[in-house]
């Protein structure tokens, strides 16, 4: 184990979600947090209460921003237009080097500072966030050059110099996350509770910026999105047709997913008496 605690910034999304059971793996008690901000995908929070629900955390504590932060991406803004693609080749070349539209301004420093906030107060000396700066790196504030920034005027704000960020996902591109996911236990059939989709809607069949990206990062990865087979099992959606949908991997995904909602439903049960909604 690295340290006993450590605070994970949990969005409800893939990453974040892979990073919660990177987390579990490397420290003995996990918090999370995470932040209503008038997102669009306000979804994302109740994926966020179910994945920590299934990670079982020590606390998860959901911090209510309202619409503290402003920009004209279509996630805090209702009025903006949310870009679709029809794949992910077409996808890279309209975006090129651009920052992407769903972009919000300080969103990141913002969270880490607050986090910081909380993680200081409850002396948890790491954070967790699921940034990453491979495949389409259109966020200024998921690089590595943003992170290191960020930890170093953390630890000159708190006057210490220990205070430590930690982006287990920075170098990975999706495809390698996923994998990664595959080796802790429990991270890849908990992805079927998470939510990416940035129109807020299940099942995932928009076509916006996130959902292009994780769609082509499972098939990347060889293998189905838990998600997808999770809403395609509830007779929401029809299966994709590729090659990482195939009968035989559908059924072993299906399986794992019915394997974790049971051995962890009892967590669930207690996390949903006992989780702290407002703060």
């Amino acid at each position: 184990m690295i340290e006993d605690e450590v605070l994970v910034i949990l969005s409800g999304g893939q990453d974040s979600t892979t990073c919660l059971f990177w987390a579990r793996q490397q420290f003995k008690a996990v918090h999370a947090i995470s932040f209503d901000y008038g997102q669009r995908h306000s979804i994302e929070l109740e994926a966020a209460k179910n994945t920590a629900a299934l990670a079982g955390v020590v606390r998860h504590d959901i911090v209510k921003l309202g619409t503290i932060l402003l920009g004209r991406s279509p996630l805090v803004d209702s009025e903006e237009p949310l870009e679709q693609y029809t794949d992910f080749n077409s996808m890279t070349q309209t975006v090129g080097s651009n920052v992407e539209h769903t972009f919000v301004p300080m969103r990141n420093a913002l969270f880490l500072t607050l986090a910081a906030n909380r993680a200081t107060c409850k002396n948890i000396k790491h954070l967790v966030i699921g940034v990453c700066q491979t495949d389409t790196a259109n966020y200024p504030d998921c690089r590595q050059r943003f992170i290191t920034a960020q930890e170093a005027t953390i630890n000159d704000a708190l006057g210490i110099d220990f205070f430590r960020i930690h982006t287990p996902l920075m170098n990975l591109t999706k495809a390698e996350s996923i994998k990664l996911s595959q080796q802790l236990p429990n991270a890849y059939p908990a992805l079927a509770w998470s939510h990416t989709a940035y129109d807020g809607q299940y099942p995932p069949i928009g076509r916006d910026h996130a959902s292009v990206l994780r769609a082509w990062g499972f098939e990347q990865a060889g293998v189905p999105d838990p998600l997808v087979v999770r809403a395609w099992h509830e007779g929401l959606m029809e299966l994709p047709n590729t090659e990482n949908y195939s009968d035989t991997l559908v059924n072993q995904t299906l399986t794992q997913i019915q394997t974790c909602a049971s051995v962890l439903s009892q967590k669930f049960a207690e996390y949903q008496r006992t989780s702290d909604s407002g703060h």
